[in-house]
């Protein structure tokens, strides 16, 4: 009898076996992961693989090399060639054979980045990164906006139904502010969540992170990455993660695989976690929550605004000369750090004068008591808040 026609009766009487005991025909949602690549050897994997049977949530399939511990499980071997894995997966993925997968090193296409989810050390709160790997977009501020709905689409698989976002204090804040509020205008169901420090407001300090202020953080890849590293090893010394359930989906528009990051260095419990992660999304069905997230988006002019980021601005050198000096004491926050010298020049050319500086929140404009209304309302005349 071949392993294929064995797994094929192993199914068989699986799927007999949960008939009795729910009453219902119905197969159990199997998620696979590929056991080679980690830089920890195949010792967390086969720790992961117990813990995840020992909970039978789930039917859980290897993919990989013949190791002895994998005759206890569904298995599918492949060569020690992670290529071969990652093509398996796909078509066990596309068949429907697997509804999701935690693996390393996948590809994937621009466009699709992941979702990871770490706890928080002061609150013990699930904190939701988007993203941590991939490029949703190469434009870093469209990327971000892109990411939020990414980020929302993960949280409602897992169960939260209006889950809150803010936008880590990074290059770029600002704007993605600023167009996710109007896409928050026009109609989309976006709920912004708010920084514990005492100014408030959408765009979270370094402080919010620790204690998980909103339940997804919006950030670029490159951030989310680091940020992931920080939180699942900042307790063993770096070379073994701990927390967490590793760095996630992949998701953007139109993709529909349910395929989970971990990372070589992650450890037992992280693998473990990033299964039940996989499972909650599936069973959360992810793929058809991100096409209606992006639908929903989309009818509250997602393109349009990806458009106006994604454009490349026309560089004219015009000179202004700034209006006598006067006293400025009165501070506008909220600029985009890199907008900042030309939000001064529009006051200037407004004749209102105006300096840069820097305060406890971020980059601000300075202006003179009597102008700071006249101020306010010029920048956001010219979109700069």
């Amino acid at each position: 009898m071949s392993d294929q026609v064995k797994q094929t009766v192993k199914k068989v009487f699986e799927d007999l076996a949960t008939s009795l005991e729910t009453g219902r025909m119905e197969s159990r949602i199997k998620i696979g992961l590929t056991i080679d690549g980690s830089e920890l050897g195949t010792e967390v994997m086969k720790q992961a693989a117990y813990a995840i049977k020992q909970k039978n949530l789930f039917d859980l399939v290897l993919i990989g090399k013949d190791v002895d511990w994998v005759t206890d499980f569904d298995h599918y071997s492949t060569t020690d060639c992670q290529k071969d894995s990652a093509e398996l997966m796909e078509e066990l993925l596309d068949s429907g054979e697997l509804q999701g997968c935690v693996t390393l090193h996948y590809n994937f296409p621009i466009g699709v980045s992941t979702v990871g989810k770490v706890v928080t050390p002061a609150l013990g709160r699930e904190l939701f990164i988007a993203t941590t790997t991939g490029t949703t977009s190469g434009i870093r501020n469209e990327a971000m906006v892109l990411n939020a709905i990414n980020g929302i689409a993960a949280a409602k698989a897992c169960g939260i139904q209006q889950p809150t976002i803010g936008i880590l204090n990074i290059e770029g804040a600002k704007t993605v502010e600023r167009s996710l509020t109007t896409l928050q205008e026009n109609g989309y169901e976006l709920v912004f969540g708010e920084s514990q420090r005492e100014d408030g407001g959408k765009v979270l300090r370094g402080n919010d992170l620790p204690l998980g202020s909103v339940d997804v953080v919006v950030c670029d890849s490159l951030t989310g990455n680091l940020l992931m590293k920080l939180f699942s090893a900042y307790s063993s010394g770096g070379n073994y993660e701990t927390v967490g359930a590793g760095y996630g989906p992949g998701l953007g528009r139109n993709y529909e695989r349910n395929i989970c990051i971990i990372s070589r260095a992650s450890g037992a419990p992280v693998i473990t976690n990033a299964l039940e992660y996989a499972y909650e999304l599936a069973k959360g069905k992810l793929g058809k929550i991100s096409q209606t997230e992006y639908q929903k988006a989309d009818q509250a002019g997602l393109k349009p605004i990806c458009l106006e980021l994604s454009a490349v601005p026309t560089t004219e050198v015009k000179e202004i000369e700034p209006p006598p000096k006067e006293i400025v004491t009165s501070e506008i926050a909220g600029i985009e750090i890199m907008e900042l010298e030309d939000a001064v020049k529009v006051l200037w050319e407004a004749d209102i004068y105006a300096e840069s500086g820097m305060g406890c929140t971020g980059p601000i404009v300075l202006v003179n008591e009597k102008n700071l209304a006249a101020a306010q309302a010029e920048l956001k005349t010219a979109k700069y808040l």
